[in-house]
């Protein structure tokens, strides 16, 4: 029976070269599909496909096919949006058949990475702009600016208002500008595809490469983890005025964690408000603390929009690369690339796609201006009160407040050294107590929200790469488990200079990692087979790829001023061998992206052609199989 419908395929690809069909029906993408007299779609027997049981079924099988007869399929919905579209070539058995039986398996529930529910979009005549559209695809965006919100962003913005002053206000114009260029991009494939960036990895990738990136993004989701415990436990600490200490803090943040995965069961809608509630609470606390200290607000404009650094040195340029490796975060884009797939989106139609895209990319525009105001509030505070300020004159200033905290700045004439626990310390003694307390507030505001999309975001990359369905609270018990025991260690064994300064080794961590995120991005949205009409062009290709090239330059120069100031031989060797692994697989990362931008020369000989020999229908693209477009 194999070697008739293989005879058939010969047939096939004789007859029907540049065959378009609606789906792929079959327990695994065929190799050739083409049409009966009848008109109904047949499909090749191939044998068991890997996704077959683990992926939500995209069609039904008509009928028991005869001894002879290939099986005919029956089309669900194809649009991606009432079936998952992270299924690809996956069937729903109708019958039980020996011959079959490998291939089929047994039908299952349907498999999602999201919510249940998905947002409905009113129905208008077509204009070019219409708020209630935009309001029903208001929140994707807003969840994705969280992560330009976290402890570590905010230790970034003090630093740098403490360092430079408002000197580098113009770095983080340019890092949100371009992190929002990077976040059109992951929403786009969203959209277009009906898949997140990890399972279009999954599907693209060969094994080896795939499961080294997915540990590559799982460890940054980690180290994002710890920078938001060490926030939230420091906001408590702060908030309880010590009497909770900093171990207490790491612990409490497991329990509540918990708690605020349950708001999904209220609805997407109401989990979306308290997002906004969250980042509402940050700009009211931020901004209150932007009111009091009233910096200079010609000042403010001139660091903006000055592309320039008059007097800096190394310590300000360091912390200029800082700021690009804060905002910038790795899971991010993945995390963006799958809630987009939350909207009713029916990408058979490019009208609707391309609206899609369009109201998606407006929201990431104002979820963006939002948090970069906030991210200003936060460097001009500690620009205007604490730029230049010495230990001794901090020192003096608490001890007339009658600060508990005193103690925590040695009492000499060296620069001060802030981060998110002693800033709110000094606010409190330069503004008084009510400025400490509201200052943990929003800390602690940034460390819960962020906890809460680094879940969403860690439960997309697993089930994406490895095709895996944990629960929410699985997930949330691996991934805080692996990130609390060294917190807590450090917590319970270290003060809370040793817990802040983890920051900046995370921050390190996420610059590495930026790479594995970066550069499958631009990969499969310049791919014409994977985007069709929406992939990049070549104004898009080039732009991106120096993007690409230069923040992941800057943060491999946060890398090596990081490791150099360890100022340890065993470490030095250590880097050494690490960054030759680790540069060896960002430059076959690297390579596979040239490919598709376009240099079919670096291809050696080897054929690399990520499509069909027809260009696909938008309808199409959940249904590809990678191992089938990519010969490796």
């Amino acid at each position: 029976m194999k070697f008739d419908y293989a005879l058939k395929g010969v047939v096939c690809l004789l007859k029907f070269p540049a065959v378009s069909l609606p789906t792929w029906c079959c327990p695994e993408p065929p190799k050739c599909p083409y049409l009966t007299k009848g008109g109904a779609l047949v499909c090749i027997y191939t044998g068991r496909s890997r996704h077959s049981e683990k992926s939500n079924p995209a069609c039904t099988m008509k009928k028991q096919p005869k001894k002879d007869e290939a099986p005919h399929c029956e089309l669900n919905d194809a649009s991606g949006d009432h079936g998952d579209p992270a299924s690809l070539g996956t069937l729903n058995p109708a019958y039980s058949n020996s011959s079959l039986s490998q291939s089929t398996g047994h039908s299952q529930e349907p498999f999602t990475t999201y919510f249940d529910e998905k947002i409905a979009i009113p129905e208008e005549e077509y204009s070019c702009f219409s708020f209630r559209k935009l309001w029903a695809f208001t929140g994707p965006g807003f969840l994705m600016s969280i992560a330009y919100l976290d402890p570590g962003n905010i230790e970034s913005d003090l630093q740098s208002g403490a360092v430079a002053g408002f000197k580098l206000l113009w770095v983080l114009l340019l890092a949100t500008m371009v992190g929002l260029l990077l976040q059109r991009l992951a929403a786009r494939l969203g959209v277009v595809t009906g898949l997140h960036l990890a399972e279009v990895c999954h599907r693209q990738y060969p094994r080896v490469p795939r499961i080294i990136l997915w540990l590559m993004v799982e460890l940054a989701i980690i180290g994002s983890d710890m920078q938001e415990v060490i926030g939230s436990a420091i906001a408590i600490n702060l908030l309880s005025v010590g009497r909770v200490p900093l171990w207490g803090g790491v612990l409490i943040t497991i329990a509540d964690t918990f708690v605020f995965l349950f708001l999904d069961k209220y609805g997407l809608r109401k989990l979306e408000a308290f997002f906004g509630f969250l980042i509402t609470i940050m700009a009211l606390t931020f901004g209150y603390e932007y009111v009091t200290v009233k910096p200079s607000q010609s000042q403010v404009l001139k660091g903006m929009f000055l592309p320039s650094c008059p007097g800096c040195h190394t310590p300000q340029i360091e912390q200029a690369v800082g700021i690009v490796g804060a905002v910038i975060m790795p899971h991010n884009m993945y995390l963006h690339s799958a809630l987009v797939k939350s909207r009713q989106v029916n990408r058979a139609n490019k009208q609707e796609v391309r609206e899609a895209n369009k109201y998606f990319f407006i929201e990431s525009c104002i979820a963006l201006f939002v948090s970069f105001i906030i991210n200003v509030f936060v460097v001009s505070v500690f620009a205007e009160a604490f730029f230049e300020k010495t230990n001794d004159q901090v020192v003096a200033v608490c001890r007339n407040a009658s600060s508990p905290h005193t103690s925590l700045f040695p009492d000499d004439n060296s620069t001060l050294a802030v981060d998110i626990y002693k800033g709110g310390v000094v606010l409190g003694c330069y503004f008084g107590p009510a400025a400490l307390y509201i200052w943990a507030v929003g800390i602690l505001a940034a460390g819960q929200s962020s906890t809460m999309t680094g879940t969403y975001s860690g439960q997309f990359v697993m089930e994406g790469f490895l095709n895996l369905k944990w629960s929410r609270f699985a997930r949330v018990i691996l991934t805080r488990s692996i990130a609390i025991i060294p917190t807590l260690l450090v917590a319970i064994f270290q003060d809370v200079e040793h817990l802040t300064g983890m920051n900046d080794f995370l921050n390190v961590l996420q610059s590495l990692q930026l790479p594995f995120a970066l550069i499958p991005i631009l990969t499969f949205t310049s791919l014409r087979p994977v985007m069709s009409d929406f992939a990049n062009g070549i104004g898009w290709r080039i732009a991106g790829g120096i993007l690409v090239l230069i923040v992941c330059s800057i943060n491999m120069y946060f890398v090596m001023v990081y490791v150099q100031e360890l100022g340890h031989v065993a470490l030095y060797v250590v880097a050494a061998v690490v960054s030759v692994a680790y540069l060896s697989f960002v430059l076959y990362l690297g390579w596979q992206c040239l490919i598709a931008l376009g240099m079919s020369f670096l291809d050696c000989g080897h054929t690399y052609h990520l499509g069909l020999t027809a260009q696909p229908e938008l309808y199409l693209l959940n249904t590809v199989d990678a191992d089938s477009l990519v010969s490796r």
